[in-house]
């Protein structure tokens, strides 16, 4: 996988911030993308801009909810009848949660971890068999530092990004001697607020940028198969005071 060309790439999440950012990485180096997110219109609009940039046979894409088994289903199906096969899965769709126990609604919880954890799960689920045909592939799992790092109000963010760890390794034994590599991304405080002049808001310039993760993430395929680094910890370096 050192060599990212040609390759085919499913990332969920990919209509901004980390996931386009990552979109945006495997296009510039020669690999086709399928972007998925939840809403039609932004996937329609992502994928449109994109082609425009890169060419209409190398980006594609549908909404899913990575919730539902059955859309993760048909879209891995779709992703697969459009590109030929996978080889890497990028896992980013995410939502966060802010809630303290008591006062959290049970449909919050739900859906924190639905699409945190089982989102990832059902992806995986579909890719493995897709990657197997390939004879191998390489899966990335965007996590948080909030995965070792809990806090108050965060019960239900950390309990699926903790779980989202232990997840990770346990898939990356299972099938690294099937040529197939297992990683996980955990990004600290990301500024994923953007002015459309392109510019940082001042007050969150020293946040990491999501191209900052999508480097990483391009860090990690571009390695020699010899090698994994099955851990990446990134985090802004002056956080603020």
């Amino acid at each position: 996988m050192s060599n990212i060309e040609d390759k085919s790439a499913i990332v969920t999440g990919a209509t901004r911030g980390i996931g386009l950012a990552i979109a945006r990485a495997f296009l510039n180096r020669g690999a086709r993308v399928f972007i998925c997110a939840r809403t039609p219109a932004d996937v329609e609009q992502t994928v449109a801009t994109l082609a425009k940039q890169y060419g209409d046979d190398d980006v594609h894409g549908v909404a899913c909810d990575v919730r539902s088994s059955d859309q993760v289903k048909a879209m891995f199906a779709r992703a697969k009848e459009t590109l030929g096969g996978i080889d890497i899965l990028i896992n980013n769709a995410g939502i966060g949660s802010r809630s303290y126990v008591e006062s959290m609604p049970v449909e919050e919880w739900d859906s924190t971890i639905q699409t945190n954890l089982s989102g990832v799960f059902y992806c995986c689920h579909e890719a493995l068999p897709l990657m197997k045909e390939r004879g191998g592939g390489y899966i990335i799992n965007i996590g948080s530092l909030a995965g070792k790092n809990a806090f108050p109000g965060g019960a239900a963010y950390c309990a699926s990004k903790f779980a989202l760890i232990g997840f990770s390794e346990a898939l990356m034994q299972e099938v690294r001697h099937d040529h197939i590599r297992v990683s996980y991304v955990m990004p600290g405080s990301v500024n994923t607020s953007f002015a459309q002049s392109g510019e940082q808001d001042p007050e969150t310039s020293w946040k990491l940028a999501p191209e900052d993760v999508a480097t990483a993430v391009m860090n990690l395929l571009e390695m020699d198969p010899r090698a994994l680094a099955s851990r990446v910890e990134r985090r802004p370096s002056e956080p603020k005071k």
